[in-house]
């Protein structure tokens, strides 16, 4: 017991450089205040005090602002970042070492018993305000951006990011993650293709602008040719 409390601070060290000292991560996280509510409610959960482990979830709620069902099943090492906002529904599975920051939501998008909600593999991160919805797989060590709302399966070491998600190729070589947001750099074809449309668009407008100018030019030369040859007649009529 005491090795698996102690296993739980050392995660918030590892993850959190703000976490200065045990006594401070003890009395000042909510994550891991959430997690022992929890680790206590599914097991009351698993031994059919069911009305028991509901209470013991609804005060560790209102006590961290983090809401999990006790029938959630969370593996080892998992952290949850400043916590605020965070729903793990029912039917949740989240493998070892997954961690999650404020506002996301696991949730369902049926109302039919069963397995209705997210299973997360081994080492996925999840931005804040991510919504990941309904009984899909998240693969080990995936990454879902900030806000983005993914409702289909994402591959093992993939990274999904935007409404409805979509999956993007970092071009960061160390491998790092923006928790808040994705990097303005990231390889998002949707964004390329965006881009390339309004280069597109501008090399048209470009295209357009020197083919009415050429236009006008020839106007003019046509103007200053029939000019000409009017005085020319002129002329050719007084001489004779």
């Amino acid at each position: 017991m005491f090795a698996r409390l102690k296993e739980e601070i050392g995660v918030v060290f590892e993850r959190d450089p703000a976490a200065r000292n045990m006594w401070e991560v003890i009395t000042c996280y909510p994550g891991f205040h959430a997690m022992l509510v929890h680790r206590l409610s599914h097991r009351l959960w698993n031994a059919g005090l069911k009305w028991l482990a509901r209470f013991l979830s609804h005060l560790g709620r209102w006590l961290t602002g983090i809401e999990i069902h006790p029938g959630a099943q969370i593996g080892r090492r998992f952290f949850i970042d400043h916590g605020m906002g965070v729903v793990i529904g029912e039917t949740s599975e989240i493998g070892d070492d997954c961690t999650l920051y404020h506002g996301v939501t696991l949730g369902g998008t049926s109302w039919n018993k069963g397995k209705r909600h997210p299973t997360l593999g081994q080492g996925v991160v999840i931005g804040a305000g991510a919504k990941v919805l309904g009984p899909i797989v998240i693969g080990a060590g995936a990454k879902i951006g900030s806000n983005a709302v993914v409702v289909k399966a994402v591959p093992p070491g993939a990274t999904a990011i935007g409404i409805p998600a979509r999956l993007v190729e970092s071009d960061d070589p160390q491998g790092r993650f923006a928790a808040y947001a994705v990097s303005r750099d990231a390889n998002d074809p949707v964004a390329q293709a965006i881009h390339e449309l309004i280069d597109h668009g501008a090399e048209a407008d470009r295209r357009i602008d020197h083919i009415l100018e050429e236009l006008q030019r020839l106007r003019r030369e046509v103007e200053t040719e029939r000019t000409e040859s009017a005085s020319l007649k002129k002329v050719s009529r007084i001489l004779d």
